[in-house]
């Protein structure tokens, strides 16, 4: 018989990603409302530690694959063990994070087990009648839609960074399964050999909190730096529309929008950002939107929580100004 409620924990050189954290405290919610256990999945290599922090946040039980093969994220591998722990212990629900990995992996173990998957929702909540209820955006972001969770288990969804808040961390300890990793060569249809990262010291761009973004009305690459100071006293990431990327002005991994990243950040500062429909599907759920424009006809004002009409070459450096007072 079905059982429980699991949630993939992704994690990246041996720390738990938030959105993951975010994912295990509304699964806590969920599972005591079920009356159903909550478990975490943990995939990688010397991540073994990591089940004592995904306890704090709520698991009753932890199962961790940790293996040499799974040190770094393979499509292949990490599906074929992750289909094979459903499918020995028929989870009800599993959660994944809605970012490049929960993107790729939950459709391919979706189609594995023979479930649907739901990805990018919004909302999920208990459900009497239909155990769970999901809610997606659909028609790029202009409507929501609900989901009513089929009879199939497991349910299968990916649900996007920021959607629920992160819950305290409690003294608390889960049972831990270690997970026996067999993969087969075959799984391994590309081998990563190295990850070269380039460090920012700003937060991860669909997981930020604050997101301060630029569009074609920075004029070139050179102006970004104004965007960059006021993201840095503020704590915030920095993102840029399609327009800016296709200039060359942005590298493509700080793109927003429909052909980039999904965003939802409590706040999203657009700065010279028309508000084409594109890029409102990437980061229309933001908590406060704040929209900088010398254009007041600009169609981002209508999505807009507040409106300055104005030159952002004068309006951002005096919030960095007025930012860097606050925090003397």
């Amino acid at each position: 018989m079905a059982k429980g409620i699991w949630v993939f924990v992704e994690q990246s050189n041996g720390n738990i990603r938030k959105v993951s954290l975010e994912l295990l405290s509304q699964g806590r919610k969920l599972a005591d409302e079920k009356g159903e256990e909550l478990a975490a999945v943990i995939m990688g290599q010397n991540i073994s530690a990591l089940a004592g922090e995904a306890a704090k946040y709520g698991a009753d039980k932890v199962y961790v694959a940790d293996d040499e093969k799974l040190a770094s994220y393979s499509t292949g591998a990490y599906t074929s063990v992750f289909a094979k722990l459903i499918r020995e212990n028929e989870p009800n629900l599993v959660l994944l994070g809605n970012t490049a990995v929960g993107k790729d992996l939950a459709p391919r173990v979706a189609t594995r087990v023979g479930v649907d998957a739901a990805i990018d929702c919004v909302g999920i909540e208990a459900d009497a009648a239909n155990y769970v209820n999901l809610t997606r955006p659909i028609y790029a972001g202009k409507a929501l839609i609900k989901v009513v969770s089929p009879e199939a288990r497991p349910v299968m969804a990916t649900v996007r960074p920021n959607t629920f808040p992160v819950a305290e961390p409690v003294s608390k300890e889960a049972a831990v399964v270690n997970v026996p990793v067999a993969v087969d060569p075959a799984d391994l249809g590309a081998i990563l050999k190295e990850l070269i990262s380039q460090a920012t010291g700003r937060p991860e761009l669909t997981e930020a909190n604050i997101i301060v973004s630029g569009g074609r009305g920075m004029k070139g690459p050179e102006d970004f730096v104004i965007l960059e100071e006021l993201a840095d006293c503020l704590g915030a990431s920095v993102g840029a529309s399609r327009a800016a990327v296709d200039a060359g002005w942005r590298e493509h991994k700080y793109q927003v929008g429909q052909t980039g990243k999904t965003v939802s950040p409590v706040l999203y500062i657009a700065c010279g950002i028309s508000g084409a429909i594109q890029h409102l599907a990437g980061m229309g759920s933001s908590k406060v939107i704040v929209a900088i424009n010398k254009d007041p006809e600009a169609n981002i004002f209508q999505v807009a929580d507040y409106g300055i009409v104005g030159d952002l070459f004068q309006v951002v450096p005096a919030l960095t100004a007025e930012c860097k007072k606050l925090q003397a």
